[in-house]
């Protein structure tokens, strides 16, 4: 502990005489500070012994005494020492009666000790406790590696909770509780999980102090805290957070501690850039394999770290930003495929997963990398192996069929969608598109891309976040007709028969739409129009001649059903 007042009283080689605020001795003492200024308040921080010999001050002047005894206390002076032998030979009764009064500690300075002995006695005291916290701080850095690597993470809580005797917990890249210490603490954890959430949004590293609840715990303990959040992790996105709640601000040997501990969670909760882009290349090769039907080297070249995805039924998915699904159907569909060139094998996206991870994402416009976070957070809180590799615009993503990351995957997609319903500043190039095939094996994985990528085509198409290739396979193909070239293709067969009605000669498009919706029943056709078989008949041979095609042509009838649909669903988003 720093020094105080009664330690320098109880200092042998000083003989200080106490003359006044005996009760408040034990007053620490942040430096010592001569001055013969009428007024030094100025010039003085709080904390400081201030040492005299009464050169400019009127002792005799109680009232002056009491003016600058109460400037001295309101300034936070720790004590006033005064020099007798020099200008007094002995300290004033004024200046004494009004420290009393005051309260202010005043020693007396025998003519033998020199102002600079105190100075260095003080200094000396401070040097040693600067130097007792920072060996604290190294052994309590010792022992928090030791737990470290012991009893993990949870080891190192508990340490660091004992050595700034208060609570401490972590949380996970989504704001999640993930451990704490003691146990007691989780409800404390709990209600800071909000502003873990801002500091999330803060650059890294990043750190704030907030204030615990005054109502305390069911359990009985004091929620009063004053608690330290600091981020954890090397990226743009931390990778979790820690809490440090103390009833005071941590002193010097607690500080190292704490910084000590950030260190290790560090460390222990973010790989090396170096590592992951390894990681991601063996992901890459795997792939390639897999979709190349070499399934046996593919499990090879995995081995434990994704070995144990190649053992059960799983999915892939693949996600792109829409502005790259659009220049991708622009472009015909065609795309670079990992099976193909493998791009992106060396992608450098930093492995980090939160649920909450859509504020972030949509923020930066980065809703692609958003998901790979939570997937991989999703995989590593779960223990389930996941492969995700960069393909271009494109992310794959293997996972288990039923696990949590299909399920967080899905929970994501289901957020951003509600985010983007909502909001009506949102560009194309902001969304996000995911197709997901249906379960699949390792020898089944070229089969599964491209139902992944029909997936993909058909959420692009309708408008949707996520869709699964069983969805598409139960859903109708009439919303696949929403497309421009379609629609154009759809005008351009019909147009000469609207020309037609147009001028009042007939309803030619409405007699066609209902004798293909009755399959080419004549009756049943008129009746639905309201006229005789013969009028209709005459109808689609005015279709035939004008068309210049042949209705007994099942491909001419298909596609003019088609053409019908799609004009169809362009006058009903025009009506709404």
């Amino acid at each position: 502990m720093p020094p105080t007042l009664a330690s320098l009283v109880h200092h042998s080689a000083l003989k200080l005489t106490v003359r006044a605020g005996r009760d408040r001795l034990d007053t620490p003492v942040r430096w010592v500070h001569a001055s013969e200024l009428a007024d030094p308040v100025p010039y003085m921080e709080g904390g400081e012994l201030l040492l005299i010999t009464a050169l400019k001050l009127d002792v005799e002047d109680a009232d002056a005494m009491r003016r600058y005894v109460k400037r001295l206390v309101g300034a936070g002076v720790a004590g006033l020492g005064f020099a007798v032998g020099v200008h007094h030979d002995r300290v004033p009764e004024a200046l004494a009666a009004a420290a009393a009064d005051e309260g202010l500690p005043l020693l007396e300075v025998p003519r033998r000790t020199p102002f600079l002995a105190i100075s260095k006695a003080v200094s000396a005291a401070i040097a040693a406790d600067q130097y007792r916290a920072v060996t604290a701080g190294f052994a309590a850095q010792r022992e928090l590696t030791k737990q470290a690597l012991n009893d993990g993470p949870e080891g190192l809580l508990a340490a660091l909770a004992s050595q700034v005797d208060g609570w401490t917990a972590l949380y996970d890249a989504s704001g999640a509780v993930v451990a704490t210490a003691p146990e007691w603490a989780g409800r404390r954890a709990a209600r800071l999980v909000a502003d873990v959430e801002r500091l999330r949004e803060r650059p890294a590293p990043a750190s704030a102090v907030v204030g615990g609840d005054s109502a305390g715990d069911a359990d009985g303990a004091d929620g009063g805290d004053r608690v330290e959040l600091h981020s954890l992790g090397t990226g743009r996105r931390a990778r979790g957070a820690l809490a440090v709640g103390t009833a005071a601000a941590p002193g010097t040997a607690g500080r190292y501690a704490v910084h000590s501990a950030i260190a290790l969670l560090t460390l222990t909760t973010e790989r090396s850039r170096s590592l992951y882009a390894a990681e991601q290349r063996i992901g890459a090769a795997v792939l390639r394999m897999l979709l190349a039907g070499q399934s046996d080297h593919a499990r090879g070249v995995a081995g434990d770290l994704y070995g144990g995805l190649l053992d059960a039924p799983y999915r892939m998915l693949l996600a792109e930003a829409a502005s790259a699904s659009a220049g991708r159907a622009r472009a015909g569909g065609a795309a670079g495929s990992v099976a193909g060139s493998g791009a992106g094998a060396d992608g450098t996206g930093t492995p980090a997963g939160t649920a909450a991870a859509v504020a972030l994402a949509g923020a930066g416009g980065d809703l692609v990398g958003g998901l790979v976070e939570v997937a991989e957070f999703a995989a590593a809180r779960s223990g389930e192996a996941v492969l995700v590799v960069p393909d271009g615009e494109r992310v794959v993503i293997l996972a288990a069929d039923g696990g949590a990351v299909v399920a967080a995957c899905t929970r994501y997609a289901e957020t951003v969608g509600i985010a983007r319903s909502g909001s009506e500043a949102g560009t194309d190039e902001d969304e996000l598109v995911v197709g997901v095939s249906a379960p699949a094996g390792p020898v089944a994985a070229g089969a599964a891309y491209k139902q992944a990528e029909q997936a993909l085509s058909v959420a692009r198409r309708r408008g949707r976040v996520l869709v699964e290739h069983e969805d598409v396979a139960t859903g109708s193909v009439v919303p696949l007709l929403a497309d421009d070239a379609v629609r154009a293709f759809a005008d351009g067969l019909l147009r000469a028969l609207h020309e037609h009605d147009a001028t009042g000669r007939g309803d030619l498009v409405a007699s066609l739409r209902a004798w293909l919706s009755r399959h080419g029943q004549w009756d049943a056709a008129a009746a639905d129009l309201g006229v005789h078989r013969h009028t209709l008949r005459y109808r689609m041979r005015r279709v035939e001649e004008i068309l210049g095609r042949s209705l007994d042509d099942p491909d001419v009838r298909m596609e003019l059903w088609l053409a019908l649909k799609a004009t169809a669903s362009v006058s009903a988003t025009a009506g709404e």
